[in-house]
This record gives C-alpha cells, sequence and structure tokens, in this order.
C-alpha cells in the first residue's frame, strides 16, 4: 500500500509520497510513486500514485507515449490545460484496464489504481486533481484544500483540523510530514524515504524536489516534537470533574 498527499493552496502546490510496495511480507521494495513533467516557463505537471505497481507504471508509460484524446494523440507535455491534463490521464486509465482489466480479473487481481496529478500550465492557475480507477476524477477546492490517496485515514485529521487554502507553503510542508508520519507510525505497509515536491504559484519551475530519509534531521525533528507537542496536550487537558 501506499499513502500520497497533495495541498492545494493560495501560493502553490505541495505533494508528498511514500516509496515502499508490498507484495507480502518477505517482498518489500523501495519505488518512487511521484512523476514529473516540466517544461521551463511553460508547465509544471506531477502524478502520484498508489495501488498496483504494475497497473500504475503501465498508466505512466501509456503517457509518456502518448494517449488518443480529442481527436489527436497527447501527453502530459502537450494538453493544452489542466482539466484536460486530467481527463488524458484518466483516459490512460481507461486503455490500461481495456487492455489488462480481464487478464487481471481472471488471476483474481482487482484492477487497483488512484492517481494524484497536480500542478500549472500556463494561462491558467494551478490545480489538484484526484483519478479514480473508472478514469473519473475531482478537483480540490479553496473549500477543500487538500487530497489523499492509499492510507489516507491515519495521516488525515491533521490536515481537516488545520489545513486552509491560505496556509503558507512552508507551513504545507510541516503538514504533510507530520500526516505521513502519522500514518508511518500506524500502517506498516507505508514506508521510508518519502518524496517531497513544492511548485509556487506562477513559477512554471519545480521549487523544490527532495527525498527525505529515516536519518532527515528535519524529518526526526517532526517525527520527536510532534510526539511531545500531542504528550503535552493530553496532560494539558483538565480531568472529566465526573470521574470519582
Amino acid at each position: 500500500m501506499t499513502y500520497c498527499v497533495g495541498l492545494y493552496l493560495r501560493e502553490g502546490i505541495v505533494l508528498l509520497s511514500d516509496t515502499r510496495t508490498n507484495a507480502g511480507v518477505d517482498n518489500i521494495s523501495v519505488f518512487s510513486k511521484m512523476q514529473v513533467e516540466e517544461v521551463p516557463c511553460e508547465r509544471v505537471l506531477a502524478m502520484l500514485s498508489a495501488g498496483n505497481l504494475a497497473i500504475t507504471q503501465a498508466v505512466w508509460n501509456r503517457l509518456q507515449e502518448g494517449v488518443r484524446f480529442d481527436g489527436a494523440r497527447h501527453t502530459l507535455r502537450t494538453v493544452g490545460n489542466m482539466f484536460h491534463a486530467a481527463q488524458l490521464v484518466g483516459q490512460a486509465v481507461r486503455d490500461v484496464f481495456q487492455a489488462d482489466g480481464a487478464a487481471l480479473q481472471a488471476q483474481d487481481v482487482r484492477f487497483d489504481i488512484s492517481l494524484m496529478l497536480g500542478g500549472q500550465i500556463a494561462g491558467e492557475a494551478p490545480r489538484l486533481f484526484l483519478v479514480y480507477a473508472a478514469g473519473n476524477f475531482i478537483e480540490a477546492t479553496a473549500d477543500t484544500p487538500f487530497l489523499q490517496i492509499g492510507e489516507h485515514k491515519y495521516g488525515k485529521p491533521i490536515l481537516d483540523r488545520v489545513v486552509s487554502f491560505d496556509t503558507p507553503v512552508v507551513d504545507g510542508v510541516k503538514l504533510v510530514m507530520i500526516s505521513m508520519d502519522s500514518t508511518l507510525r500506524s500502517n506498516l505497509t507505508v514506508g521510508m524515504p518519502v518524496d517531497l515536491l513544492v511548485y509556487r504559484t506562477d513559477s512554471f519551475a519545480v521549487t523544490l524536489r527532495k527525498r527525505i530519509t529515516e536519518d532527515d534531521a528535519y524529518f526526526r525533528l517532526i517525527r520527536e516534537g510532534w510526539s511531545a507537542a500531542l504528550r503535552h496536550a493530553y496532560l494539558e487537558m483538565p480531568r472529566p470533574d465526573w470521574v470519582p
């Protein structure tokens, strides 16, 4: 399994994904689940993936080769806007299902995939989408400024309580790290290292792309500091006066 989270903020987009793949307790590997297309001064698009690794890799390869859409063959480097980019990813998912779905079903393998696509193409504002296994998708908004795929439940509470569209990008990095640490502590199918991408609005270049390992000083600070802060907050809460 995996955990990927994306923040849609006024200042830009923050994306974080783990790298663990799990085909059984004795078959654990590291694969990046973040793919990036960048055309300087024109577009930056990043795709995060969760689900069956063979399926997600097949979708990305089709996107690299080109997918038939709107009467022509397009890649993420040629589509005209972010909505069309999300449609292109959805079509690539459907194409892979058409090619492999029956064979997977014959082997009792679910067509398990979910994708997050975020970025900006010149001429419009940044956008962030979540694409489902059917190829349909939803979009993050100022009212709902984050999306998650994979093992999302452990990292969701902090985002529900704190994240808003006006959260600064720097604070967004801190929050996705806390969200990931909460997931790492509670689910063994999610693992280090993690991949971080920051994109600032209208920059049309990746602001920051970083692989964070267990020995990263800031990650250790987040892990230890957040645990200490939770313990302190718990101890500071008043005791219930109705308990004898």
